[in-house]
């Protein structure tokens, strides 16, 4: 976990222009350090929403120094706010209440050369990934609080799940359910209509979303489902059945959001490799195997949605027989990835890598590796003249020293771009999900909004 620092209350982006007497709808109205409007506009009542608490992980709730610290916020009455209209192909569900956007977002993202561009101009991709905002059941003012956090560094861009496959539904969000070897779309209150929610509060506040379609333990049920328990992972991959209905599910989730500019681009998946997270493979698995089904299915996304960009989601394996290091052995019968290969494939936009060097999965390999690994995807991405971001890192030990390398590389080798792994927020029930979160006035945090500005100033970014 990354060093937390003191506490340092940030400015809540409101939703209309602020009067100085009443604070407007979602706006902050107390809390430690607050000398802005403590009333509300007509229509909103000040509640306390956060008792806030910066901690190591384990979380001694509610306290920090012993003071219990309240956050307080604007919140609209049932009937106050009206819903989002959509430019999507689905409409938004008339019981939806998400807040009229304060940040215009416009047009599509776009590449030219190793860079996004947005209406001709550049656009920088920075930001965070949240991946629990629109699965863990949260409603609107945590969705809004989520998607500040973000924003308030300088981030553009949230990568986050459009996917959740789901046997026994249990409440909480999910997309998909399956019975026996049907798969059902979810397309209620806790389903994509939630996902219209998190569209638009992320909407509401500037930022982007860079959707993942799928994960590994989800193709297993795909698999599982449709096939039989234990079924090989990578028949995702090539059954004709199990394909057809991750199309089935594709096509619904992606022409829903097909003029929906919220959506910077599509993800085929969340890591995929030749072996599951439950399932074994079949033995003949192989990189053509993944390729040959990011080629189909990019291409399949492209038929129906020329609006928006996809990528891989991939871990950035490289293909180098020889090469000692795992993460470089994208030959190997688990992984099946290369990255250059798959990245000049003409339906995939950009490129994406992950760097976690003191993983396992990284061979054991040093701190000192990620550095490395930055360069090594920069000249791939220059090779392929097409954009690449680091859309997933972290590290425990050292972090500022090691994020301070991390940045000032990609800065400097024009890397398109970074999401942090991953974003925090406290929420109406606490903290969100600890996994190497990042909250808002630690170290780390602070050291995002700087870079954030620098891959701006850049870039020539107009945001």
């Amino acid at each position: 976990m990354p060093r937390l620092a003191s506490l340092v209350l940030l400015a809540v982006l409101v939703i209309t222009s602020v009067s100085a007497q009443s604070q407007s709808f979602w706006g902050q109205c107390g809390g430690i350090g607050f000398t802005g409007p403590t009333t509300c506009v007509s229509g909103a009542t000040c509640e306390v929403i956060n008792e806030w608490c910066f901690c190591p992980i384990g979380y001694i709730r509610y306290k920090l120094n012993g003071i219990l610290i309240r956050f307080f916020q604007c919140i609209p009455d049932a009937s106050s706010v009206a819903p989002t209209s959509t430019v999507s192909t689905v409409s938004i569900s008339s019981t939806t209440t998400v807040p009229s956007p304060t940040a215009t977002v416009t047009g599509f993202v776009k590449t030219s050369g190793i860079k996004f561009t947005l209406n001709g101009k550049p656009f920088t991709v920075v930001g965070a990934n949240a991946y629990w905002v629109g699965l863990m059941g949260y409603g609107v003012p945590d969705m809004m609080t989520a998607f500040r956090d973000i924003a308030a560094t300088g981030g553009s861009v949230c990568r986050t799940n459009g996917f959740n496959e789901v046997t026994v539904p249990d409440g909480v969000a999910y997309y998909q359910s399956w019975s026996g070897s049907t798969p059902t779309i979810n397309t209620g209150a806790n389903g994509l209509q939630n996902f219209d929610n998190v569209v638009a509060a992320a909407k509401a506040n500037g930022i982007r979303l860079i959707v993942t379609l799928e994960s590994t333990g989800g193709m297993d049920v795909y698999v599982n489902q449709i096939l039989g328990q234990g079924q090989p992972h990578d028949f995702f991959y090539t059954n004709p059945t199990v394909i057809a209905a991750f199309k089935n599910y594709v096509k619904t989730f992606v022409t829903r959001y097909l003029n929906e500019p919220g959506i910077l681009a599509w993800e085929l998946a969340n890591e995929p490799r030749c072996l599951g997270t439950t399932n074994t493979g079949s033995g003949t698995c192989s990189i053509s195997t993944i390729s040959t089904w990011i080629q189909e299915i990019s291409s399949f996304i492209k038929s129906i949605d020329p609006n928006h960009l996809v990528a891989v989601g991939d871990e950035g394996f490289f293909n180098e027989p020889g090469n000692p290091t795992f993460v470089y052995q994208g030959f190997q019968p688990s992984l099946g990835i290369d990255f250059a290969a798959n990245l000049n494939i003409s339906t995939v936009d950009f490129g994406t890598f992950h760097n976690y060097p003191a993983s396992d999965s990284y061979d054991g390999a040093s701190q000192t590796f990620g550095a490395q690994w930055i360069q090594d995807h920069a000249a791939a991405m220059k090779a392929s003249n097409k954009p690449v971001i680091m859309e997933e890192f972290s590290v425990a030990e050292n972090t500022i020293a090691q994020y301070t390398n991390w940045y000032s590389i990609i800065e400097s080798t024009g890397m398109a771009g970074d999401l942090i792994w991953q974003s925090g927020s406290i929420l109406s029930n606490g903290p969100s999900d600890p996994n190497l979160a990042v909250y808002p006035g630690s170290d780390v945090y602070t050291l995002n909004t700087q870079h954030a500005a620098a891959l701006r100033a850049r870039d020539g970014d107009p945001q």
